[in-house]
């Protein structure tokens, strides 16, 4: 945890600096604070005499009978030392804040290009609502400890040494009952932290669980209302709620524990000494004044100690969240980029499966030994029974995962020699539904290639029979989606997804059954846009219905792991195999439904 707050701390070197000595005047003010008011009860109102430093100066107007003079400088000199004070707690205050913010937003997006660089299998095991916690709620704790709390631990420790020495300089023996009491009250402190970091765990356990009961509620409202599931989500939510108010409500009493203890501490402290100066003013041993100073640094002496402990709290939440946010920086689940990648230009298309092995879990294959061919410019299906591997086929063509054995080759290459980024833009993409993001259609389309032109990306919209709908739209290309595009038809956003590949202008492209949730009118416009997209590039389409990929130059059928069959249509359908049984089977429902 320390290693990450230095790293984080290191940008602002500077402004540490003026934090720390802020503090120390600050320090130096709270120190200094009591000492008008024994001059005043001693020197003014008393007639004892000051510390030899102080008494060259006030003895002369006190000796000319100038007590009220006295007395007024000793004010004048409260004032200023609070002025000082205040100046120094704002510069403080100020610059925490500033370190603050930005170590936060540092660590943000540091956490955030982490998670962009990870593998997809990353994501298939995490849950995002317990990663938006992370960075959210995570980060703001260890925003807090970093601008404040490391520093405060500094200050802390100054004060109460330059305390000890001011409580043994002024009376030594009411000093070690604050110092034998100390060490007891640190144990307990350590013994405390343990326990304080057990209960938070578990608060921010179920914080992360509310994040995504809420996020799956609301990206699910259209089919929660469908099925009329309010109440049951309602209850859902409920139900992590409750466990939550449980769970901070346990820490809560737990780190309530230590305010009290440090305040009875305090009380037992003060009394003892109140007695016995008590006694010793009877005794003409000590003054009022001495007494006053004592007792102000007496309390002051265990408000640090008692911030220590409160710190201690702050260490063992920030503790937890450094522990989650070094879980997601120590993932190793990156896909490596070879030194020595190159750049892949413009390729031609050709890909290459020699056998791949591939499995989400080391002890699951999906892909065993996947072995086929693909020559630039081809239209190929790839199709199979349920579970059986072709989207993950495809995913490897990007590398969004990396195959566990043989290789994925493009032009003849294998995919890893290659630069990553630079790969990925050799291929465009068109899901079963286009993801849409917030922003205006002009953006939307532009995702795919962000330095296009307006030109460019209405002529890619023309392309894609996207233009006739959004010319219709209030303001054209400049009109704002809703949320994941809730205000588009699903054919309008298909539409949208093709142009953001046409204006990409990738030599290849995968499918995974685009038309497949389509009305017919709608379909038809997307069929006809697909087909000016797939023009002279590269074609891989997942066909979940086997009339899209009738006139494919070639259908690979993945069954059991491996390449099942291979050819055209009339070729497996003469081979009387998987393909041609999938093909009875979805013709009879179609004639059956006729």
């Amino acid at each position: 945890m320390i290693h990450l707050i230095r790293e984080l701390l290191r940008p602002y070197r500077g402004q540490l600096v003026i934090i720390l000595l802020a503090m120390l005047v600050e320090t130096a003010s709270s120190l200094a604070s009591p000492w008008p008011l024994k001059v005043i009860i001693d020197n003014v109102v008393g007639s004892h005499k000051l510390p030899h430093v102080l008494d060259e100066i006030v003895s002369p107007m006190l000796e000319h009978g100038n007590k009220l003079r006295v007395a007024g400088l000793a004010a004048l000199a409260f004032v200023l030392i609070a002025l000082i004070g205040a100046l120094a707690s704002y510069i403080d205050n100020y610059y925490t804040e500033s370190v603050g913010q930005w170590v936060a937003n540092d660590l943000r997006l540091k956490t955030y290009h982490h998670l962009q660089r990870l593998s997809l299998g990353y994501y298939n095991t995490h849950e995002t609502g317990t990663l938006l916690s992370t960075i959210t709620t995570d980060i703001a704790t260890i925003q807090s400890f970093a601008s404040s709390s490391t520093l405060d631990i500094l200050v802390d420790m100054l004060t109460i040494v330059s305390m000890l020495g001011l409580m043994f300089w002024l009376n030594w023996d009411f000093t070690l009952i604050a110092l034998a009491v100390t060490p007891f009250m640190l144990f307990f402190i350590s013994r405390f932290k343990k326990a304080v970091k057990k209960a938070t765990h578990q608060v921010r356990k179920e914080q992360a669980d509310i994040v995504a009961v809420v996020q799956q509620g609301l990206e699910s409202m259209q089919a929660v209302k469908a099925f009329g599931r309010e109440e049951m989500e309602q209850q859902a939510l409920a139900d992590v709620s409750h466990a939550t108010v449980a769970a901070a409500l346990k820490a809560r009493r737990v780190k309530s524990m230590l305010s009290p203890i440090v305040t009875i501490t305090v009380a037992f402290c003060t009394a003892i000494v109140l007695w016995r100066g008590a006694a010793l003013i009877l005794k003409e041993a000590m003054t009022v004044g001495a007494l006053t100073v004592y007792l102000s640094y007496l309390s002051k002496f265990f408000k640090p100690v008692k911030d220590l402990a409160t710190t201690t709290n702050a260490i063992a939440q920030a503790g937890v969240g450094v522990e989650r946010i070094q879980a997601i920086l120590e993932t190793d689940a990156i896909l490596p980029e070879r030194p020595d990648a190159i750049e892949p230009g413009s390729v031609k298309g050709d890909i290459t499966f020699e056998h791949v092995a591939f499995g989400y879990a080391a002890d699951e294959p999906v892909l065993k030994d996947v072995n086929f061919t693909i020559e630039a410019g081809q239209l190929v299906g790839v199709v199979g029974p349920t579970g059986s591997g072709k989207s993950t086929v495809v995913s490897l063509i990007p590398r969004f995962y990396d195959v566990d054995k043989g290789s994925v080759k493009i032009d003849g290459r294998d995919v890893r020699d290659y630069k990553i980024h630079p790969l990925r833009d050799q291929v465009g993409y068109v899901l079963q539904d286009t993801v849409l993001f917030r922003g205006t259609i002009l953006e939307n389309i532009a995702f795919g290639r962000p330095n296009a032109t307006r030109d460019e990306i209405v002529e890619a919209a023309k392309l894609a029979n996207a233009d006739e709908f959004i010319a219709r739209m209030p303001k054209g290309y400049d009109t704002m989606v809703g949320e994941r595009g809730s205000t588009l038809s699903g054919g309008q956003r298909q539409r949208i997804g093709i142009a953001r590949v046409m204006v990409r202008n990738s030599p290849i492209l995968l499918l995974d059954e685009p038309t497949a949730a389509l009305d017919s009118e709608s379909e038809k416009l997307v069929i006809e846009a697909l087909e000016r997209l797939m023009k002279g590039r590269t074609v891989i389409t997942i066909a979940h219905r086997l009339s899209t990929i009738r006139d494919a130059d070639k259908i690979i059928v993945i069954s059991g792991g491996v390449v099942a069959e291979s050819g055209n249509h009339d070729q497996l359908m003469a081979l009387n195999g998987i393909y041609a049984e999938l093909h009875r089977t979805q013709f009879d429902v179609a004639a059956a439904k006729a």
